[in-house]
């Protein structure tokens, strides 16, 4: 049994080195107890420092994540799915850390707006354009990995 679960281990996993998943897996069960320790730790409120640096660097990312997008896209380039999915994941980021961090009253409104029409909607085609060049692709068997 050692051996199968460790020849198992050893394998790739969805075509990334089993270890790796293993550490990724790992970390997603770290964030667990990490996530309650920071809700009951942290204070509703914080008054920081370089607030518009961290926003305008966020957006700053974010331009950089469609135009790396866009520029993949148009050379044809297999990082094309990569760099989508990640515009998809900033732009969801975007999202979320606009809403919650928003004044009550037009500034929450206008967050939400902008979440529903442009973010959101923006990161859905982000994912389905990355899904449609990824369902051509020809995958590679373990039938064809062997010869």
């Amino acid at each position: 049994m050692r051996e199968t679960m460790w020849s198992r281990l050893s394998q790739p996993v969805g075509g990334a080195p089993a270890w790796t998943i293993m550490l990724i897996g790992a970390a997603a069960v770290g964030l667990v107890p990490w996530s309650v320790v920071v809700s009951t730790q942290l204070a509703g409120e914080h008054v920081v420092r370089h607030w518009d640096v961290a926003w305008v660097g966020f957006d700053v990312g974010l331009g950089v994540a469609l135009l790396a997008t866009v520029s993949a896209a148009v050379r044809g380039s297999l990082w094309f799915p990569g760099f989508a999915m990640a515009a998809a994941a900033i732009l969801l980021c975007d999202a979320w850390f606009d809403i919650v961090t928003s004044t009550s009253g037009l500034d929450f409104w206008l967050a939400l707006a902008s979440a529903a029409v442009v973010e959101l909607p923006l990161g859905v085609v982000c994912v389905v354009a990355a899904r449609s060049v990824l369902a051509r692709a020809q995958p590679i068997s373990d039938d064809h990995a062997a010869s």
